[in-house]
């Protein structure tokens, strides 16, 4: 399975591609981070995220995107932008045809570290871990997009078990 995780924000938008499946290694495909200037205007900051999506999505081919779901905070312009960042990821995976699921932050630090309370610290040293890497990942958006990716690989292919375990099921009853 290959999972695009992307990491929303405006300023910052992580981009990691992984390739694995539950119980083998997990391979890093790529990793980026998109950088809008904060002074730009909105559409283009958008339309920049856009574009490196749609690229990305052409060039590495996920099976799935996953994006961080987002979650209240108390600085609303953050919210906005992190929402509209995630809005555009949707978009580009659904123009394609390809699945988008969502985790919250401590979804994907517990599934990553093995604790759903773990600063950046512990999932970037996890992630540098379980993806084989020389040096951690920099910035946090690159490692938290690659967390994101490693969370769905893992709880994607047991959600997928799960599903096909429940439809085989239901037709066994008719």
């Amino acid at each position: 399975m290959r999972v695009l995780g992307v990491d929303p924000g405006l300023t910052r938008c992580g981009l990691g591609v992984v390739e694995g499946s539950p119980g083998r290694p997990l391979n890093l495909v790529a990793v980026d981070v998109v950088r809008t200037p904060a002074d730009a205007e909105l559409g283009h900051r958008l339309l920049a995220i856009e574009t490196a999506l749609e690229e990305w999505v052409a060039a590495y081919r996920p099976d799935t995107v996953a994006v961080e779901r987002v979650f209240s905070q108390h600085n609303v312009r953050t919210v906005m932008g992190t929402a509209q960042a995630s809005g555009v990821a949707t978009l580009v995976a659904a123009r394609r045809g390809i699945p988008v699921v969502t985790h919250t932050p401590s979804e994907v630090k517990a599934a990553v570290s093995g604790s759903g309370q773990a600063d950046k610290a512990q999932v970037a040293f996890m992630v540098t871990r379980l993806l084989r890497l020389d040096a951690r990942p920099k910035p946090a958006d690159a490692s938290d997009a690659l967390a994101l990716a490693i969370c769905q690989v893992w709880r994607g292919s047991a959600q997928n078990r799960l599903q096909a375990a429940v439809a085989a099921a239901g037709r066994g009853r008719r």
